[in-house]
């Protein structure tokens, strides 16, 4: 019982530990504008794929989740697209993570690895281009337009999708040496016990991914609704005003006078 109380504790160390280093990892970054959304090249995913290639699934993936939404939500640009961040992050570790096993021979090999991070990246990448086609469209952008951000944001996925392989798979292997020297050891690629497919956590993570992208398209849609009657109520005042101004500019004409300074 206290073997597996440590390894809990251990694991929500972890779990804190590889949070951290993801949302540090986006702040390593630079924006790249594409007229509609903003996109970056960022450091972020290579500390998820190392989260999901050092750990089991559900390690990696709710380490990755858990940093990448927190540095949304500190981020203003961002906060309405965290829960979705965690879906998309999630699926990046728990990917890399589930697909990074051992082999007959109980090794694992770094072509296994490089595919794994592969997999993981090519995962959130069509969940993120699937984002953001919906959220140009949902803001009232055209079809050309989401097809254009899209293909924007799928070359800089791309970008960061390279880098982060680059980067994580080195550092995987170098890690993963020595951390098996450490009391973390029981954690490092963990085998977690199969439940099947459909279990409680994959139903509540259906449950919150369904609930997070109705609740994200509703505020968005509301919001674009808001923004569009500002405008137009706007536009209306600013009409109003310039009528007014024209039947002045009428009345001093006919009276015979100069308007005041």
């Amino acid at each position: 019982m206290e073997r597996t109380a440590s390894k809990k504790i251990m694991k929500i160390v972890t779990v804190g530990l590889m949070a951290a280093l993801v949302y540090v990892g986006n702040y390593l970054s630079f924006p790249i504008p594409n007229g509609v959304l903003v996109t970056r090249i960022h450091l972020g995913n290579s500390m998820c794929l190392l989260a999901g290639l050092l750990f089991c699934g559900s390690t990696g993936g709710i380490s990755s989740g858990i940093g990448a939404a927190l540095y949304d939500l500190f981020t203003p640009a961002y906060v309405l697209s965290a829960p979705y961040t965690f879906i998309s992050k999630f699926a990046m570790g728990f990917v890399a993570g589930k697909l990074n096993r051992r082999n007959s021979e109980g090794k694992i090999p770094v072509s296994t690895t490089i595919i794994a991070a592969i997999i993981g990246q090519i995962a959130y990448i069509v969940l993120y281009l699937l984002k953001s086609f919906f959220t140009v469209l949902i803001l009232g952008g055209t079809a050309e337009a989401a097809w254009i951000a899209t293909g924007n944001n799928a070359v800089t996925s791309s970008i960061n999708a390279v880098i982060s392989v680059v980067i994580a798979v080195p550092l995987y292997i170098a890690l993963r040496a020595a951390l098996t020297k450490t009391p973390i050891k029981p954690l490092i690629n963990e085998r977690a016990e199969s439940k099947g497919w459909l279990n409680p956590v994959t139903v509540g993570l259906i449950a919150f991914a369904f609930i997070t992208i109705t609740v994200y398209t509703m505020t968005l849609s509301a919001q674009t609704k808001l923004e569009a009657r500002q405008a137009e109520e706007k536009a209306a005042l600013e009409q109003r005003i310039e009528d007014c101004e024209t039947k002045l500019d009428h009345l001093y004409n006919e009276l015979g006078i100069d308007p005041p300074v």
